[in-house]
This record gives C-alpha cells, structure tokens and sequence, in this order.
C-alpha cells in the first residue's frame, strides 16, 4: 500500500560528448550559485490511501507488444463501464512537491483514471472542493529548461464532470515517469532512469509492492535492451502513453521520479537505508551474476588481477591516443588486461558478467565509466580526467566510486598530455585556466574544447605509479577473494 509518510521528495539520445559538457557547465554553475529552492504546497490534509494489491487475471489492452509478462488485472475490454463505485475523495486527493533541484512529484492518493490520448488523470471530487488541474513534466532534470521542453507534461485534473469510462482496471498503483531526454546514452539511463526509479520504489511503495510503469516516450529498442531490469520493477505490461488509446483505471498514481543527484543514491533520505551498493546488487539480481563461484571460473588467469581497460571510438573526444602502450604498461605491472569498448548494442548481461568479475577498470572520462556499477566493492577504479574536466568527473563518478567503496584512483592529465597544447599555447586560459576561462560561456564552449576536440596521450612514466597503486589494491582484492572461495 501507499506509505502514509510523505517523504521528503527531494533527455531520443545525443552525443554523449553534447551531454557531459552541458553537465559540466551546469555543475559549476551549481558549485558557484547554489539554487535556492521554496516548497510548493499545494494542498493542505493529510492523504487518504485505498489500494488492494493485484490478485485478478486477465489481459492488458494495447501497449507495447513485446515479451514482458501480462498484467494481472480485471479486463473489461468493450464493455462501458464507469470506474469503481467508491467515496468521494478527500480534500487532498493530490500533493505536489516542487521544492526540489532536480524533480518534481506528484501524488494521487485516491482512484483515478488515465487517458493515455491525453496524457491525461481523471479524479471525481465532493462538490465543495474547486476544480484542480496540475501539470508535471515527470523527467529528473528539472534544472534544464531545454531538456524539459522536450517532455511531455502529464495532466492530473479533477472535475464535476463525468470522468472517462474504464477500458482496463488495475489494482495496483500507476508509475508514471518519461524518456524523453538523453535517451540511449548509458550514462543517463542510469543516472536520470534506473537509479531515479530505484529510489522511487523504495521511497513511496512499500516492499513487494506491485505497481504498473506507465512510461512516455519509451522507444522499442530501448524497452527491449532493459526490459530484464524492467522486469526486476514491475511484473506487469508496460504502459506506453504514446502507443495506447484505452482507459486505464488505477487505486493511486505517483508522477515523477526522486533524484538524488548524478549517480547517486543518498542512503540518508532512503526510508529503507538502501543505497548505491544495494542498486549493484539490484543489478546482479537481474543478471544473474550473484554467485559464490562466478567469478574465479571465467576468469582466464586466476594468479594476475583483471582490469578492465575502456576504449573510446576515434572521433568521439577524449581518446586514449596510445591505448596499446597503456595496455603494454598495465601488462607489466601485472594485470591480465581486457580492452573493452561497449556499444548500444552491446548485450548488458555481457558487459556485467566482464566487469563484475574483474578486479579494476580503467578509462578516461565519459558514459563508458557509468560501467563503474557493475563493479565490486573493493575493486579499482582509475578514471583519467581530461584538463578542463576535473569537477564533472568527480560528480559524475567520483562520488559514485566512493559511495559504493570501489578503490578510486584519479590521474589528472597535465596540459602537455592534452592534444589542446597542439592547437593553444600554455599560456592561453584554454589551458592554464580552464574554469576562468567558461566563465560566462555557453555549455558549447566546454563541449567543443574540452570534452570534443581534446584526446590524451599520458605520460607512461607518470602514469606508472598510478598502475602499482592500482596493482597492489587489485591483487589484495583478488587475494582475499580466493580465500574467501577456500
């Protein structure tokens, strides 16, 4: 059921290079001038909470037609009928909480009907209440006004008027967020997608609940690339407003999905305590790695530590320009080195299985490092930074490794391992200031400079340490963990 508790509810793809250098703009803006954020109240009682959880079976009506199992629901397909007969809601049937940075959320705690053609929910009220219409745009990046434009706002809206009629009942509560931002990039379908709908489950539903996903703009391909992590959600057929055209009636709805920030989980403002480690683990679940005995047997050399070393495509920006020296230098240190280079269609359960059971990894800054997830506990994370980078790559994945204990080790490129020296000379800001120098630039000055046209070459002797203190941590990780197989 509904937690009676309100808890404090604090983009088709682009190029993943666009994507980063508009985070990092947006962060110092952050770091500089911190939003001062009011709470909207919107309405005044307490919530009433009236849901039954799903025992009746039948079939789902439109939606995506795919290999995600049949909602259990009562299915009166063209028969009309009205909604449930049930009481007038209370004086607060909706709550909005728009009091946060990232999200907004809102909360229909009493029967309600969807028009997917619409975008629409339809409550009854008592006479006595005035008409409400709300309006939310349910994407976790409320602080990017061009994202957001790009969202479609679902309607909450109570009328004296006849509500629609029911095409499908649902007895469990409605989810209801958006894809419409940075679909596609991996990065974000963590960071604005699985970890925001993580937090969601486990803040407003109880444990086990079950709930539908209504999702907008959700595209086929990506359903079916995450659909196992879907599953892991919601047992029943997705919801996809764009695809549907029949009514569909749910005991309560949440619109929105609670952010923490970039790759985060803030174990603090959990009501369960979970955080970023528990969403590993929710990983392993739905791949099926989380064994005793995975790792050591697809491991190819059990005596030397695996690291993981992430390629970027030419073209893409930030490339490891003598990627097969790095890779010479990591074998002499003593690492069984495998070079990986994840595409969109690279199968998920492929990439887990290789990087979970590894023991390090090592890239330079981008979406590939949203791979850090599938690491361990203890294992080694060596995220090169880019000049100019330094705050985004911290936000982005430094504060993650930390949070989820991985051994984070941060080699900062110098200006004579950029390829920016070769265009800019060491004096120019481009090089010795990079943070004065955005000041007051568009997100596309840091897209083009520093996150495009600049590739490294590190510096192998420099670099050398880095690896042995890497090493060390790799082979102790690995040690223990034969041990622990013993």
């Amino acid at each position: 059921m509904m937690k009676k508790k309100n808890p404090r509810m604090t983009r088709f793809s682009v190029a993943g290079s666009l994507v980063a250098a508009f985070m990092f703009v947006l962060v110092l803006e952050m770091k500089n001038s911190p939003s001062t954020l009011t709470p909207v109240r919107l309405t005044q009682s307490q919530p009433h909470h009236s849901q039954a959880s799903n025992t009746s079976h039948g079939n789902e009506s439109n939606g995506l037609k795919m290999a995600i199992p049949v909602e259990a629901t009562v299915v009166k397909q063209g028969l009309r009928h009205p909604p449930p007969s049930l009481p007038p809601p209370p004086a607060e049937a909706v709550t909005c909480d728009r009091s946060h940075f990232f999200y907004d959320v809102c909360s229909i705690h009493v029967p309600t009907v969807l028009d997917p053609t619409t975008a629409t929910f339809f409550i009854n009220h008592p006479p006595a209440i005035n008409a409400t219409v709300e309006k939310i745009r349910p994407y976790p990046r409320k602080f990017e006004n061009s994202t957001m434009s790009r969202i479609q706002p679902v309607t909450i809206t109570s009328s004296r008027q006849p509500i629609p009629i029911c095409h499908v009942t649902h007895t469990s509560p409605a989810l209801v967020f958006s894809l419409g931002g940075y679909t596609g990039n991996f990065f974000h379908d963590m960071s604005d997608g699985f970890i925001p709908l993580f937090i969601t489950v486990n803040t407003i539903f109880d444990q086990d609940q079950d709930i539908v996903l209504v999702i907008s703009k959700a595209r086929d391909w990506w359903i079916r690339k995450y659909v196992t992590l879907l599953q892991k959600i919601s047992k029943h057929q997705i919801i996809i407003l764009e695809n549907d055209t029949s009514t569909h009636c749910f005991p309560s709805a949440t619109l929105g999905l609670i952010s923490h920030g970039f790759l985060s989980i803030n174990q603090n403002q959990m009501p369960n305590s979970k955080s970023l480690n528990h969403f590993h683990e929710f990983l392993g679940e739905a791949y099926g790695t989380n064994n005793n005995n995975h790792h050591s047997r697809i491991i190819s050399n059990p005596q030397r530590p695996r690291v993981v070393l992430m390629n970027r495509p030419r073209g893409s920006g930030r490339v490891l320009l003598n990627m097969v020296e790095v890779k010479l230098e990591l074998e002499k240190t003593g690492f069984d080195v495998v070079v990986f280079e994840p595409k969109p269609t690279t199968p998920l359960h492929q990439s887990f299985e290789l990087i979970n059971s590894s023991h390090a990894m090592v890239g330079v800054h981008g979406a590939a490092l949203t791979h850090l997830l599938f690491l361990r506990p203890a294992a080694v994370l060596i995220q090169v930074v880019p000049l100019g980078t330094e705050w985004v790559a911290d936000v982005c994945f430094g504060n993650a490794s930390r949070a989820m204990g991985l051994e984070y080790i941060e080699y900062r490129v110098r200006a004579e391992e950029s390829s920016l020296m070769e265009k800019y000379e060491k004096k120019d800001m481009i090089i010795k200031d990079p943070i004065g120098f955005l000041k007051g630039k568009s997100w596309s000055s840091a897209m083009n400079i520093y996150l495009k046209e600049q590739n490294v070459r590190l510096d192998l002797v420099r670099f050398r340490k880095y690896l042995k203190e890497a090493y060390d941590k790799a082979k102790e990780f690995m040690d223990n963990e034969h041990k622990r197989q013993k």
